[in-house]
């Protein structure tokens, strides 16, 4: 079942983005003439998602002008303007605005082309809140713009494997989720990433992945939105 809501993570620095941080927030450089974030919330109003809750810090009064306009999904901010909240203590301030449900997250500069089948619906289908704390969409190392070693493994049932040390690993965290709120109980307060939440989930066996079907794009430096700006116009 598609969720309702969904959190959109757009409060970060963006301090490998330069020259564009000074002047405009992360999630407001455009690719193809649409800024980042409206990727993934046209993404998520394509899906059926109703509502989406936008964190913001940096440059907060820029993010919340682009947004101001947008009829769907609906728009509910999540301000951090006091205090930066790191990906998983954002999540955790925003959890009574997301519903008792399972939700879905995307990072605001997340860059993806659908496949046959959209990703977010494949998410969905997916989920099993009986089974999984969390459902990661996964993109494979190859990707352009990526040049790390690498975030998972993934064992045949779709259980998640975090690489260890000078390891490598064959997919990426794409930046888009399904999650439960059951994953932030007894959070600590205060901000936290949310990788230590993915890490738990991993030890109870109930982190998950799913591979993305189509193409994404890593987008964060500036090199890398050219790259990305010249694969969209091969692409056309």
């Amino acid at each position: 079942m598609m969720p309702k809501s969904a959190m959109v993570l757009a409060a970060g620095l963006g301090t490998r983005m330069r020259p564009y941080n000074g002047h405009i927030p992360k999630p407001l450089v455009t690719v193809g003439g649409k800024s980042l974030i409206d990727y993934g919330l046209d993404r998520l109003a394509a899906a059926g998602v109703a509502t989406a809750v936008v964190n913001v810090h940096h440059l907060a009064d820029a993010i919340e002008r682009h947004l101001a306009a947008r009829q769907q999904p609906r728009i509910v901010i999540s301000d951090e303007r006091a205090e930066l909240l790191g990906t998983g203590g954002g999540i955790a301030k925003a959890l009574p605005l997301l519903g008792a449900g399972p939700f879905l997250l995307v990072n605001s500069d997340t860059l993806w082309f659908d496949g046959v089948k959209s990703n977010i619906a494949r998410l969905a289908d997916a989920f099993n809140p009986d089974a999984m704390d969390a459902l990661l969409l996964l993109a494979p190392t190859d990707s352009l713009g990526y040049e790390g070693r690498g975030d998972y493994a993934m064992l045949p049932d779709h259980r998640l494997r975090r690489r260890e040390g000078e390891d490598t690993a064959p997919f990426i965290y794409a930046g888009t989720a399904l999650l439960t709120p059951a994953l932030f109980a007894a959070v600590p307060a205060g901000a936290f990433g949310l990788t230590e939440l993915f890490d738990r989930a991993e030890r109870n066996g109930r982190l998950f992945g799913l591979r993305l079907e189509g193409t994404w794009m890593h987008v964060g430096t500036p090199a890398a939105v050219a790259a990305a700006e010249q694969a969209l116009a091969a692409m056309a």
